[in-house]
């Protein structure tokens, strides 16, 4: 593959457009998006206005004539279409760890002669510690954590003496280590059949891949915001209830802003019977806002075309990687086949934190996992395929002259 291949790329590419619309710094490649995506240019502008216009002049007004107070179910509504969700079945608000908390609660009331929660090793650590602590506050008759390799899930669900205690099944669609790609319709059906509910957490799918919830029958699923959706740093996260499950259990997380009319400031509580009821306190108008204002780059944007994109970008990669012996020592950890997996690459060296330091010293922003992982995220919004001939240059760069060999480069940050 040569440069006018890339140039060629990048001229028929029908997504080269979204670029101009972020942000981005000169003289940096960014391939982490899959973990912070980049500032979208709207951002800046919505947030310039909520602070000097909305909340500097019309001040408390501005939750009736500003709509402030609907922004967590009209954003959850802009988020529906890209996880193939219909409207209502989605709101925006607190992070994941809290929206698992509530859909975690609800899953088990509604499956009450089980109480496993059933998830893998390499899930987001996050979800793993959410069941931990409803376990440590149930009691290990109510909740318990049960861990499987991820290539045993198929077989432990389908079992019926394995899985008939297995109350709630927890997944991550998109591995945030490899990349590998669940198949999302299979292991719903696969689980429901035995009387599992299933939670999927879409924080490294959704904005990276077309998301079928609704075509899935997806029981609950939660997602973040800040990283394909490009919400900002800490943006609010959002959570996906089945129209079928909205009025049949209450979530116990019952702040004020769940309550069926909270302006009435009734002394009991009496949860909204759709999807406000997962609300739990005051939203952060400006994070909301912000995310408002993010999503509205994907008006009318066919996510398939995201998808393809993404393939592609992960093809060069992989082919221009290819090219050079000298990258041969990088161990690829994601799938081979494009369709296995998300939005990203990974692999292993034994000094990929420090390869990944000197990478982002010169100018390629990627980042790395614990033990060993380092990871290419490909955002096709605003990923060139110009970027990807540049950063693998960068690569080879960094490990023909071995710079990463250098102390400077293994001092452990607090965020890796």
């Amino acid at each position: 593959m040569k440069l006018s291949d890339i140039q060629h790329l990048d001229a028929s590419d029908p997504l080269a457009a979204k670029r101009d619309e972020f942000d981005l710094p000169e003289q940096t490649i960014y391939l982490d998006g899959n973990s912070l995506g980049a500032l979208p240019k709207t951002v800046t502008t919505r947030i310039t206005e909520v602070l000097k216009q909305q909340w500097g002049k019309d001040l408390i007004k501005s939750w009736n004539s500003h709509n402030w107070i609907d922004l967590p179910l009209r954003v959850g509504d802009k988020i529906a279409p890209i996880v193939g969700a219909a409207k209502g079945q989605v709101i925006c608000c607190d992070s994941i760890s809290v929206n698992l908390f509530k859909v975690l609660s609800c899953a088990l009331k509604l499956n009450p002669k089980r109480h496993l929660v059933l998830s893998t090793l390499d899930n987001f650590p996050t979800d793993l510690y959410m069941v931990q602590g409803l376990s440590d506050l149930l009691g290990q008759q109510a909740c318990q954590l049960q861990m499987i390799e991820e290539k045993h899930i198929e077989t432990v669900i389908t079992d019926p003496e394995l899985s008939q205690s297995v109350a709630i099944l927890l997944l991550t669609q998109v591995n945030f280590r490899s990349g590998k790609l669940l198949d999302m319709a299979k292991i719903t059906k696969l689980a429901q059949a035995q009387g599992i509910l299933v939670i999927w957490d879409l924080a490294h799918s959704a904005g990276a891949l077309p998301v079928q919830l609704d075509a899935c029958q997806v029981d609950f699923a939660v997602g973040c915001g800040y990283k394909y959706l490009n919400g900002g740093p800490g943006a609010p996260a959002f959570l996906y209830v089945a129209q079928r499950h909205q009025n049949t259990v209450n979530q116990p997380l019952s702040g004020w802003m769940g309550h069926a009319n909270p302006f009435a400031f009734d002394v009991k509580y009496q949860g909204a019977k759709d999807i406000n009821q997962y609300l739990c306190g005051t939203p952060s108008i400006l994070a909301m806002s912000a995310m408002d204002a993010a999503l509205d780059l994907w008006s009318g944007l066919d996510i398939q075309l995201v998808r393809t994109k993404s393939i592609l970008l992960a093809k060069v990669f992989m082919e221009l990687f290819r090219q050079h012996q000298c990258l041969a020592v990088l161990q690829l950890c994601s799938p081979i086949d494009p369709q296995c997996r998300g939005s990203q690459l990974a692999f292993s060296h034994d000094s990929a934190y420090a390869i990944c330091q000197v990478l982002i010293h010169k100018g390629l922003i990627a980042d790395f996992r614990a033990p060993n992982l380092l990871r290419f995220g490909f955002t096709p919004l605003y990923t060139s395929f110009a970027d990807i001939w540049d950063g693998i240059n960068l690569l080879v760069e960094v490990m023909q002259e071995q710079s990463y060999l250098s102390d400077q480069y293994k001092v452990t940050a607090k965020v890796t």
